[in-house]
């Protein structure tokens, strides 16, 4: 199939709707490749950088997307692993929600067997953001028990699953009775609903956390804290209720507490290839097994773009929500 020229994308601005136009279509730079998108995935962050609050690193391009799927049908200067025809996804600086998009070759990974092009859009900003956060930087062993805050989220659906793949006890908190017994369903050994209940003393009832995958900030940092066991740690990956909270740092010392937290989009170009390869070398083979999956609530074609975004800012959803060209 011949490339064309140009190509449809999504354009946003600060409190206006976004809208579909028409752009060039990329050029892939030395070890680049450029997909033809036929599903990208949607994140929280996507709807900070609409609003102004989280800009492209310098160089990456302004459209949102932060991952995407499809068909590789140009090759950069230097790549060597990927051909042209391959279907692949990858983690992107930015240019998702496009029918063409570039990727580094070191954050490109091959689909999983027995997944769609739209499964396989979900997961490498997902996946990568816990491998990065959950098993580097907390450092989460088999037989600790891992606190997920928005259990129902992207996020938080694969989170659970591999945690228990890797061995640990899950607990979780989510908005609704239903979405509770989703998170069960795929593994949580306890979901909380915490609208109704005090996850805090509820934890701290079920014998503690040992880490905690925390999206929400604000008052929870301080919960965190009081329910981690000695030598827990919390790990930040978003601030739903803000940035801003008061911290008792004595019960950080008392308890030899780490306290840390990330963002992937940042990284260097090697930093992302590494995680990408850790996480094909050690998740991937969990979604061989059928042990990890991702959990799509729903999908939206390019023009439906604007509904996608509402549906993840209401917080109705459960899983990723996914744009399809």
């Amino acid at each position: 199939m011949l490339k064309p020229q140009t190509m449809r994308k999504v354009a946003h601005a600060p409190d206006r709707p976004l809208t579909i136009v028409t752009d060039d279509v990329p050029k892939p730079g030395p070890h680049e490749v450029l997909i033809r998108v036929a599903a990208a995935g949607i994140n929280r962050p996507d709807l900070m950088q609409r609003a102004g609050l989280y800009p492209p690193p310098p160089g990456a391009p302004t459209t949102l997307g932060l991952e995407a799927a499809g068909e590789i049908v140009e090759l950069g200067a230097g790549v060597t692993r990927w051909h042209v025809g391959e279907q692949v996804t990858a983690l992107l600086a930015g240019g998702g929600y496009a029918e063409f998009a570039l990727a580094h070759e070191g954050a490109v990974l091959p689909i999983p067997k027995d997944l769609s092009l739209i499964e396989a859009a979900a997961l490498p900003e997902t996946v990568m953001t816990v491998w990065a956060n959950v098993f580097e930087s907390a450092a989460l062993q088999p037989g600790e028990t891992l606190l997920i805050h928005g259990g129902a989220s992207g996020i938080g659906t694969t989170a659970i699953q591999m945690a228990k793949a890797h061995g640990a006890r899950v607990i979780v908190t989510a908005g609704d009775d239903a979405k509770c017994a989703l998170c069960e369903k795929l593994g949580a050994d306890r979901a909380i609903n915490y609208r109704t209940n005090d996850f805090e003393v509820a934890v701290r009832d079920l014998g503690g956390a040992d880490v905690v995958l925390d999206m929400v900030g604000g008052p929870y940092v301080q919960k965190n804290l009081d329910l981690l066991n000695d030598g827990g740690r919390c790990v930040m990956i978003a601030f739903l209720q803000g940035p801003q909270a008061e911290v008792n740092l004595m019960r950080l010392m008392l308890k030899r507490l780490t306290l840390t937290g990330s963002t992937l989009r940042s990284r260097a170009v090697e930093e992302k290839a590494r995680i990408a390869r850790a996480v094909e070398a050690q998740v991937w083979p969990w979604i061989a097994a059928g042990k990890v999956k991702p959990v799509i609530d729903s999908t939206f074609t390019l023009n439906e773009a604007e509904a996608a975004h509402a549906r993840l800012k209401s917080g109705a959803h459960a899983g990723k929500i996914v744009l399809t060209m």
